[in-house]
């Protein structure tokens, strides 16, 4: 029985992946011994490495005793695609990947000639049983199912597209233009008569242009006129005329400018062209006001990077606004307009601020002219404010009261509503999302890190994880802000649906359950245009090559050279035998995922890398005394332990740093000597110190696993490695050093790619041309097209958040 989804962009199944075409007979029967051998281990459910490395063996038996079967390849291939194998007393059942978005679900019966293709929400049930949990029909489970609410809209269907949103999403629109005309010329000049900055009209005067008609006629007359006059000029002397045709402020600050975009305008209204459309929406002065939200950890601008919970998506967000509002600045100029952007950061403000500006109601963000950061404090019925930092999983029950206290804040700060609100991680894009629906506001969110696939099996297993992390409410939180955003914006393509063999983050929350609370039938639908791919950049006036020695202090380099490399001093552990030794770099947050422990161990287990080079190692602290997070100061212990358990003191420098601009120094100082970045992380959504590496012009070796891969072109000026090892960490040091060691030329290569790279494809610029195109075109879409879907979908979101959501929620708070 071959199953089919009922809703296409959920799990697609398809027929020509069936099993009677993807493996021979010879290999059906090879299969079913390869699954008696794994009936011998304790272990029941396989993942995909597991299987891969224990098929690769049994195949070779195999191909050795049957020489006459011509091989296995179609086993091999089928195994080397199957994500997930259980195995219980009757059965083996596998999730078998046949592409990106594709699955086949197969129930292998042990003692029958006879394979069965099962739905998604029967392989859910066989994968609790494995568990340890008992069988519950489908009738006894709360199924969450968005599917339904997605069936209308447009889809891309060539997986190779996806992250590709705004494209698919343009190009679906001017065919919607061009089928429904007269219904989206409506749509159109409606949409230009409602736009506003600071209770000022702009584009087009209601008043006066009434229908496309008007509209079309005043545009000729518009056009005419101008067409007549030096292109050069500046507008101001036209204003009067183009007024008394209907036509206001926000076009251009030029003649020339302003006639370019009439007659985009007037093109438009004739051939809706995709080309025409996307030009024409990215000039339109639709954003002046953002708000972004990041509620838990430390935000601020000194003292915080590496405390708890904070670290890259503070330093993301400080980049992500300077570079919007330079861009916003040049923007509103180009259109004709005097007003300023404003941008609000709302966070968490932490009365207990040791030391730190987080007990501050306002702070303007250094280097801006109209940036600032917002802090809002968490309060319960106890204690009114929350005075002391908590962890982002102990966040749930005070999300709400912060963004109704955040709504009333930013409408008093703007003078109005935000134009865009752009929410980050789990927290943020739960609050943004609530924003959002009371005040009619397009909303973009940003994941930086997905808990859910970071932690093997954490829904299956909620109940284990939940007195730590709490994650049937942050993976709850999730699905609701990711079906109510307008706009996702990923880092990576792979992110959001993975590759050929590997799953992506947003893609696994599209099938799940949590043993006990619910299903998820269909939790995201990552193949709608909401999906969009916007790499950040890295700040340029803080991250620059080593070789621009004009642009560096010389008393801080002298500072932080001692420090890293001569006197240990009370911020440092270690004395280094010998200093001149190549440094191998690494600086990250003490915790399980960032791997910095693993990286000691590795360098502690290869004496040809120890006699190669120095290991220097930079977190916010090196002591366990203040250090509040449980896993941070496991962390510490261990990196001790491992110094002592290598006899690695005088081969190691372990220093101490919470400032981004000394940081930044580092790398350099790390270039100076014809050192290397280590990013050894188990995990990486992204992988900003990657980018920072290279741009300061470090050789970098990085994860395997996530955005890194997607960063660095492995070989050509930067390296991939398997964190999951300590030889497969240490390995490609020792072959690059040696290389390094012999060709004078291949590290000064590597180094130069490694620029080029981040000039090329990471820059803060093109990331905020990009996100503001979003924000128009979807705005755009929402306003023509999807008022009525949209509304359903927010209404069944509600229903999640008022009637699973915050009763959990309420459980946490303090009684």
């Amino acid at each position: 029985m071959a199953f089919t989804a009922t809703d296409s962009w959920s799990l697609e199944v398809n027929d020509s992946y069936s099993i009677a075409t993807l493996l021979k007979e010879a290999e059906v029967r090879c299969f079913r011994e390869f699954i008696y051998e794994l009936d011998r281990e304790p272990q029941r459910h396989f993942l995909r490495n597991d299987i891969v490395l224990k098929s690769e063996a049994y195949l070779r038996q195999k191909n050795k005793a049957h020489p006459e079967l011509g091989g296995f390849d179609g086993l091999e291939h089928f195994l080397s695609r199957t994500q997930e194998m259980l195995l219980l007393d009757q059965y083996a059942v596998l999730l078998y990947r046949a592409k990106v978005g594709q699955y086949q679900f197969y129930r292998f019966h042990k003692n029958e000639e006879t394979v069965d293709e099962l739905s998604p929400e029967e392989f859910l049930d066989y994968r609790e049983v494995v568990a340890g949990y008992p069988y519950e029909p489908a009738e006894k489970k709360l199924e969450i199912n968005f599917g339904p609410f997605y069936s209308l809209g447009p889809v891309i269907r060539d997986h190779r597209k996806i992250g590709s949103g705004q494209r698919f999403l343009n190009s679906f629109m001017a065919g919607k233009l061009q089928g429904e005309w007269s219904k989206w010329q409506t749509h159109l000049c409606d949409f230009l008569k409602i736009h506003s900055i600071n209770g000022e009209q702009i584009l087009v005067d209601g008043q006066i242009v009434q229908d496309p008609h008007q509209l079309f006629e005043a545009l000729q007359k518009a056009i005419s006129y101008l067409e007549r006059q030096p292109e050069n000029g500046p507008i101001q002397k036209e204003k009067s005329h183009l007024r008394g045709l209907g036509f206001c402020d926000g076009f251009g600050d030029t003649v020339g400018r302003v006639l370019k975009n009439l007659q985009l305008l007037a093109n438009l209204l004739e051939e809706p062209r995709a080309e025409n459309l996307e030009e024409f929406i990215n000039v339109i002065p639709m954003v002046s006001r953002v708000a972004i939200i990041s509620p838990h950890g430390w935000f601020g601008q000194e003292n915080v990077l590496g405390r708890p919970d904070t670290g890259g998506q503070v330093v993301y967000i400080l980049d992500q606004v300077k570079a919007l509002e330079k861009y916003l600045k040049t923007s509103l100029k180009n259109a004709g307009l005097k007003a300023q952007p404003k941008i609000i950061i709302v966070t968490r403000l932490i009365p207990e601020s040791e030391g730190t500006t987080c007990d501050h109601r306002l702070e303007k963000v250094h280097g801006t002219q109209n940036c600032w950061i917002l802090r809002v404090p968490f309060k319960d019925d106890q204690q009114g404010i929350v005075p002391h930092w908590m962890s982002r999983f102990r966040v749930w029950p005070y999300l709400e009261q912060f963004a109704l206290d955040a709504k009333n804040e930013l409408l008093t700060e703007f003078g109005g509503k935000p134009d865009l609100i752009v929410g980050n991680y789990s927290d943020g894009n739960l609050v943004a999302s609530l924003l959002a629906s009371w005040l009619q506001v397009i909303q973009c969110n940003i994941a930086h890190a997905l808990e859910k696939p970071k932690y093997l099996f954490s829904a299956l297993y909620w109940k284990d994880l939940e007195p730590d992390y709490n994650f049937s409410l942050q993976f709850t939180a999730d699905l609701i802000a990711m079906n109510k955003a307008d706009i996702i914006i990923s880092s990576t393509s792979q992110e959001i649906a993975g590759t050929d063999t590997s799953m992506g983050q947003y893609e696994s929350y599209r099938l799940f359950s949590m043993p006990g609370l619910y299903k998820v039938a269909n939790g995201v639908h990552l193949h709608h245009p909401k999906f969009n791919v916007v790499s950040p950049g890295v700040d340029d006036s803080l991250y620059f090559p080593f070789t621009q020695k004009n642009k560096r202090m010389e008393n801080q380099t002298s500072e932080l050279t001692e420090r890293l490399f001569q006197h240990a001093g009370p911020e440092a552990y270690g004395e280094l035998s010998d200093p001149d030794k190549p440094p191998i770099f690494t600086m990250a947050r003490l915790d399980k995922i960032k791997n910095l422990t693993g990286l000691v161990e590795a360098y502690g287990q290869s004496p040809q890398l120890q006699e190669m080079a120095n290991l220097i190692v930079v977190t916010r602290s090196i002591r366990e005394e203040g250090v509040e997070d449980d896993e941070e100061r496991h962390q510490l212990k261990r990196m001790y332990e491992l110094i002592a358990q290598y006899d690695l003191y005088s081969k190691i420098r372990w220093v101490e740093n919470s400032s981004r601009q000394n940081g930044a120094e580092m790398y350099r100082i790390m270039g100076d000597r014809q050192g290397v970045f280590v990013q050894p992380a188990l995990f990486e959504a992204f992988g900003l110190t990657v980018l920072e590496g290279m741009a300061s012009g470090l050789p970098v070796f990085a994860t395997q696993f996530g955005g890194p891969q997607e960063i660095i072109q492995d070989g050509r000026n930067g390296f991939l490695i398997n964190p999951t090892q300590p030889l497969l960490i240490s390995e490609p040091l020792v072959k690059f050093l040696a290389r390094a060691g012999s060709d004078s030329t291949y590290w000064k290569t590597i180094s130069g790619q490694a620029i080029s790279r981040v000039k090329e494809a990471y820059t803060w610029k093109l990331y905020s041309e990009k996100l503001l195109k979003f924000a128009k075109l979807y705005g755009f879409w929402n306003y023509s097209e999807l008022s009525e879907e949209k509304k359903e979908l927010d209404q069944y979101c509600n229903l999640l958040f008022h009637l699973f959501f915050k009763k959990r929620a309420d459980m946490l708070m303090p009684k």
